[in-house]
């Protein structure tokens, strides 16, 4: 019976046959440096590709070198930023451009690691893509993919992570950025999650033993998740003269972002409005990692305007004001 090294050393010339031939047109593949490759792994943390494709191109554009992000203002960032969610990442991405900048290119794995915004994983995958290091990038991914090729029936946790780091890196070919990107593109269109994976199109269904065994939807095992804590709040959309009043976040959760006014409610019942006229009202929901918001959204017309809030126009809040995608239902009253 082969071991699983043995299992690996011959599965990794048939992943990177099976990259070249198949792999996606992607943005972020071509014209490649260190930093185009740190805003695409950032990006893509906890992201769908698909919502990510746009927002790279157009990020570039208005940040082409790591100067140019270094240089722009916490809000530029944020509009730049919008609607990809997790905007810590932002923040921490434009901290890593700054140490570019003015220390330049990391060369090692710990140099790389020590960069605003980078764990394990995106280390591993900057090593291997833009370094040419063989430094695996283990994410739940690859989790996926090696636990069924290898029929790992242990639950997921840090110990399993380092055990596959350790097993990847004693077979690391010299081909590192399509291996590693191997890795990922399998375990984003054939080797799926939620639901049966893709066997007949897999360049390792010959040596599956989940596959062999019929058995690939057992793995990986995952321990049980958390309930997210559920949050009712109630959004006023204020409208006066073409304006809409905003504020600034504080501390916490989309720190440093723009919103509509709003308050914590009890429940989802109705609330206590602001004065003024109603002219439409709808629920909506956004669920961030460990929290689920139950919103209420109110639009309404009031006659005069506070210093209380930024009041700006529908254009403005387009060209000027970063507003989190969680307050998305509502900014479509915006007009």
């Amino acid at each position: 019976m082969q071991t699983e090294t043995e299992i690996l050393q011959a599965a990794a010339p048939l992943l990177l046959s099976w990259f070249r031939a198949n792999q996606r047109d992607l943005p972020w593949r071509k014209n490649r440096t260190f930093y185009t490759s740190l805003v695409a792994e950032i990006m893509l943390q906890q992201t769908r590709v698909e919502a990510v494709k746009e927002r790279y191109v157009a990020f570039l554009e208005k940040f082409p070198t790591e100067k140019e992000l270094a240089l722009a203002s916490e809000d530029e960032v944020m509009k730049a930023w919008e609607r990809l969610g997790y905007y810590s990442r932002a923040r921490n991405l434009q901290k890593a451009a700054k140490t570019l900048f003015e220390e330049g290119t990391p060369r090692t794995w710990v140099g790389v690691r020590s960069l605003a915004g980078v764990g394990d994983y995106t280390a591993g995958a900057l090593s291997s893509i833009a370094l040419g290091l063989k430094e695996p990038a283990v994410d739940g991914n690859v989790l996926r993919v090696l636990t069924r090729l290898l029929a790992d029936g242990s639950v997921i946790d840090d110990g399993v992570k380092r055990k596959f780091t350790q097993l990847l890196r004693a077979v690391y070919p010299d081909s590192t950025a399509d291996f590693c990107e191997g890795l990922m593109e399998l375990g984003a269109i054939v080797c799926v999650p939620n639901g049966a994976p893709f066997c007949e199109k897999c360049p390792w269904a010959g040596l599956c033993r989940a596959h062999l065994a019929g058995e690939e939807e057992r793995f990986p095992v995952r321990a049980e998740k958390k309930a997210r804590k559920v949050e009712y709040l109630d959004v006023f959309v204020l409208m006066c003269d073409g304006r809409y009043a905003l504020k600034k976040r504080g501390a916490g959760l989309l720190r440093g972002l723009w919103e509509f006014p709003n308050r914590v409610a009890a429940t989802s019942g109705g609330a206590d409005l602001p004065v003024g006229v109603l002219l439409a009202k709808k629920t909506a929901k956004h669920i961030f990692t460990h929290v689920e918001w139950r919103m209420t959204g109110y639009l309404i017309q009031v006659e005069e305007t506070t210093s209380d809030f930024v009041w700006a126009t529908a254009e403005e809040i387009e060209t000027l004001y970063a507003i989190p995608s969680a307050f998305g239902a509502f900014t479509e009253w915006v007009k």
